[in-house]
């Protein structure tokens, strides 16, 4: 544990402290998101948090690997090093994306390739849990499943990056629920606690932590596309690498054991339970409306919690509290299975949507 704070405390630190000097970058490059109909910014802000990251991450990886405990198992090690050179791959499309703009087929592409070279290096599901036995997958549904994964992840995060701070935050919240997962997983079931999951969620959480400084409202700095599409990219292939280090024989149902064998499957969805609803419901809403998926609208759910009448600061406040709330919970029942964790999840549930939607009945009683 010891190793994966100071992994955590270095990204943090190389994030924060290059943020800076990225954010001088984009003034020079003209890396400036400029203000349109649907933004919510009300001035030019640079890009380039993506740049900042991906030193965090480059820093992290290299003192993972160096470190006595994490260092030491070579699966961790050449996982890590595929994940790093995707990664460079992902957020230098995302830069020049910053910067020149490109299309949806040349971001697509970017990614594809991103995505190719993490799966092609061994970084793919191997087998997908069920409550009634393991599903192993061939070579080719392997690595079909993990790159829509990646893609979706990518383009979940990138869509719900619309509010200062927002992104970041719902990341690291879905990484710290994430890496207890992983850990506790492994703990319990005296499995080897060195895995590129935990590695790359923790890596996550540091990213986020020393990025939000520079991004909440009022924000000095946006991630842009190289920093969104890379935080989807790492939190992708944290989870997709799991199934590569962990027996799934150790996974049980029986109702005192750690882990059930459906929380594999329903704690993605939980900790990415925000940017999911956010990209289906944006899929759906634009087919309906005649237009293309990738076509960018003001129907967020970040734009409609301004709509209820929150504060910009509120809205991602009650946004990160949504994350914090199914996430978390869902973890808390897979580890327990008591009735407690059941009825935190119900109560945070109910706050949750008590402090969102309470604002529009003042809203509209005025």
């Amino acid at each position: 544990m010891r190793e994966y704070l100071l992994v955590l405390l270095v990204a943090a630190g190389v994030t924060y402290a290059t943020a800076s000097l990225a954010r001088r970058l984009a003034f020079r490059f003209n890396a400036v998101a400029l203000v349109r109909d649907r933004d919510v910014h009300t001035k030019p802000v640079p890009y380039f948090g993506g740049a900042a990251m991906l030193a965090g991450v480059t820093a992290a990886l290299v003192v993972a690997t160096h470190l006595p405990w994490l260092g030491g198992f070579e699966l961790v090690q050449r996982d890590a090093w595929a994940v790093f050179w995707s990664s460079v791959t992902i957020c230098v499309v995302g830069l020049l994306d910053d910067v020149l703009e490109l299309g949806a087929a040349a971001k697509l592409s970017g990614q594809v390739l991103a995505a190719g070279i993490v799966v092609m290096n061994g970084v793919k599901f191997y087998w997908i849990p069920l409550p009634d036995r393991i599903i192993a997958l061939d070579n080719v549904a392997s690595i079909a499943v993990a790159v829509f994964v990646i893609l979706f992840c990518v383009n979940a995060i990138n869509l719900v990056d619309g509010l200062d701070g927002l992104a970041a935050g719902v990341v690291g919240i879905g990484a710290g629920a994430f890496f207890v997962y992983a850990y506790m997983l492994s703990y319990e079931q005296e499995l080897v606690r060195a895995t590129t999951s935990s590695l790359l969620t923790v890596t996550l959480v540091g990213l986020c932590a020393g990025f939000l400084p520079h991004n909440v409202h009022r924000a000095r700095m946006f991630m842009g596309d190289s920093g969104s599409m890379l935080l989807g990219f790492l939190f992708a292939t944290a989870m997709i690498s799991l199934t590569g280090q962990i027996d799934p024989s150790k996974l049980t149902a029986s109702g005192g054991e750690l882990i059930s064998s459906y929380l594999p499957l329903v704690l993605p969805l939980a900790v990415m339970a925000l940017p999911f609803l956010d990209v289906v419901t944006a899929y759906v809403r634009r087919t309906l409306a005649g237009g293309l998926w990738f076509q960018a609208d003001k129907q967020h759910l970040h734009h409609r919690m301004l709509e209820l009448g929150h504060s910009h600061g509120r809205a991602v406040a009650l946004l990160w509290l949504w994350s914090a709330v199914v996430a978390f919970g869902v973890v808390a029942i897979g580890i327990t299975a008591a009735w407690w964790a059941f009825a935190f999840l119900v109560a945070g549930l109910v706050l949750a949507a008590w402090l969102t939607f309470g604002a529009r009945r003042k809203a509209t009683r005025g």
